[in-house]
């Protein structure tokens, strides 16, 4: 299978890695010259030996999502995997990349002679928007509550129906909160205060491994799937455990309406901790994908370890 990967930074160097390990050819697309050398390290770490020529293996093509022109410069694929960021900005450049840049993605491949068979775009359980602490699933509606959220909404009816217009299948990989590698983020738990609420979370490799999964088995055509770890993690008991773990005290809490009082939160901050879901992985279970880390309790074990080490 030939997968491009627009957008392959955090998650898209791991489903590269994981995808090539297994036989397929990867393009890693990438805009900047620090993103087009991890992409290249990630494919000097595979042996190159796939099942034919060509396959397992990583190359890298610089490209801008947003600059339609340097989208000829992709290769032609079986599948595409839209995984690209906005880089944390505001509702305006989430739209210019998440809806902007997946239209022309889509565009660029519908228009060859040989569009790729399906396409999968990674976006966020945010799109839930709040549900007073209660399940969600893929049957529920969604209700982004924040214009960067509705943004994401947009960006999954462009990936479900802009690429159906094409004769592509689009898939909704919706990512709950990501960790692993370089975002344990130990200290604003370790540290505290902690405002109550539920953390939804999935390890990287689990992200990577799902959507590698799914192009794998040939699943979830035209669906969203929540891609999300076994157990939605109260942030106060989250927070103790890790404290354990890492062998220092439990940090200080506070509760919503606490936080809030603080005064000192923008509407977005203030709206986000409002905000309270619990995600179910029961459709991806279903559709047969194992979890590398059913738990933040084995997804953190390399983070607790590092700690405790550095600390000795």
């Amino acid at each position: 299978m030939r997968v491009v990967v627009v957008g392959c930074g955090y998650v898209g160097l791991e489903l590269a890695r994981q995808l090539a390990e297994r036989g397929h050819a990867v393009t890693g697309v990438r805009r900047s010259d620090a993103g087009i050398d991890a992409i290249g390290s990630v494919g000097e770490r595979i042996d190159g030996e796939g099942d034919a020529e060509g396959e397992g293996r990583v190359d890298a093509v610089r490209a801008d999502a947003t600059d339609a022109a340097s989208l000829d410069a992709l290769p032609d694929a079986d599948a595409v995997v839209f995984a690209a960021s906005s880089g944390g900005r505001g509702a305006a450049a989430a739209r210019e990349v998440y809806v902007d840049g997946l239209r022309n993605v889509i565009e660029a491949y519908g228009s060859r002679g040989s569009a790729p068979d399906r396409l999968v775009y990674t976006s966020s359980t945010g799109v839930y928007g709040d549900h007073g602490g209660a399940w969600v699933d893929e049957e529920t509606p969604i209700e982004p509550t924040t214009e960067k959220t509705r943004v994401l909404a947009e960006a999954e009816r462009t990936a479900l129906e802009t690429a159906a217009e094409f004769g592509i299948d689009g898939t909704v990989a919706r990512f709950a909160g990501l960790y692993g590698p370089d975002r344990y983020r130990l200290d604003r738990y370790l540290d505290g205060p902690v405002t109550a609420g539920y953390l939804n979370m999935v390890h990287r490799d689990d992200a990577a491994g799902a959507v590698r999964y799914l192009l794998e088995t040939d699943r979830a055509r035209g669906d969203a799937v929540l891609v999300v770890d076994d157990e939605p993690a109260d942030k106060h008991a989250f927070a103790d455990w890790l404290a354990d773990a890492c062998g220092v005290a439990r940090p200080e809490k506070r509760s919503k309406s606490e936080r809030i009082a603080a005064g000192d939160l923008s509407e977005a901050a203030e709206r986000r901790i409002r905000t309270s879901k619990r995600c179910s992985n029961d459709r991806l279970r279903a559709l047969g994908y194992e979890l590398a880390y059913p738990t933040f309790r084995k997804g953190y074990c390399d983070a607790v370890r590092a700690f405790r080490t550095a600390d000795e």
